[in-house]
């Protein structure tokens, strides 16, 4: 069993830093120094890409074009719209004034019909960051990050604000580096300190590539409960192994 903030840092080579992962099911902030997790410095979100999969959906139902075709959507076509044609906007307030500053996407459904996304495509996401849109009274994304960051002890806080990495399906937006990047430099103005995120482009299953190679590590192989010993003893002795 392993923290999964720490397994994407693994993933990104670091053992120390702040892993930001926004996923399906739930989005965490996690501080990690020199492999421990902080747990004062861990924070939860509970908006990720399944609740924004929804949002979506309610968005496209508010002003249908094609009526017949977004009431016939699944979860899946909706995920595959979300993936395909969503993003995540530097200026959201300034994108709903303009209307002139998104452009329009088209998206066709397994079964032949065409759906036209217009500013849905950064309205989607924006729950990420501002989650009082779902009505979630708790901070976003990057002012959780903000406050786990606070949490860490002083003299390491320097270091772990060189080493954010991103990781999680719904990290995947384009636009959601950028976007992180400016609210914690603007969060951390005057800091004397200029903030840089790490989003690897396989990040969406970096837990699992950093679960991968923490497996690997020598250190790690007295920690398994080898065939033998479970099929001698069952699946009870992992307690008194543990």
């Amino acid at each position: 069993v392993a923290n999964t903030g720490f397994l994407s840092l693994c993933a990104h080579g670091r053992v120390t830093g702040l892993a930001v992962e926004a996923g399906a099911a739930v989005s965490h902030v996690t501080s990690v120094c020199g492999g421990q997790t902080l747990r004062k410095g861990t924070r939860c979100l509970g908006v990720a890409g399944d609740h924004l999969s929804g949002h979506l959906h309610q968005l496209l139902l508010q002003s249908p074009t094609e009526p017949a075709a977004l009431q016939a959507l699944t979860k899946k076509v909706l995920t595959q719209l979300k993936e395909q044609c969503c993003y995540v906007s530097l200026d959201y307030e300034g994108d709903l004034r303009e209307k002139g500053s998104h452009h329009p996407a088209r998206f066709q459904t397994p079964d032949g019909r065409w759906i036209t996304l217009g500013k849905e495509r950064f309205c989607c996401p924006e729950p990420l960051f501002r989650p009082e849109l779902l009505q979630h009274s708790c901070p976003g994304l990057a002012q959780l990050a903000g406050q786990s960051l606070q949490t860490v002890p002083e003299h390491a806080r320097r270091h772990v604000l060189g080493n954010i990495v991103l990781s999680g399906g719904s990290s995947m937006f384009p636009g959601f580096p950028e976007r992180m990047c400016l609210e914690l430099n603007f969060l951390f103005r005057g800091a004397g300190v200029h903030i840089e995120v790490l989003a690897n482009p396989r990040r969406g299953t970096a837990a699992w590539a950093g679960g991968s190679m923490a497996a690997s590590l020598t250190s790690f192989q007295h920690t398994w409960m080898t065939k033998g010993e479970y099929q001698e003893h069952g699946a009870e002795y992992v307690h008194m192994k543990f």
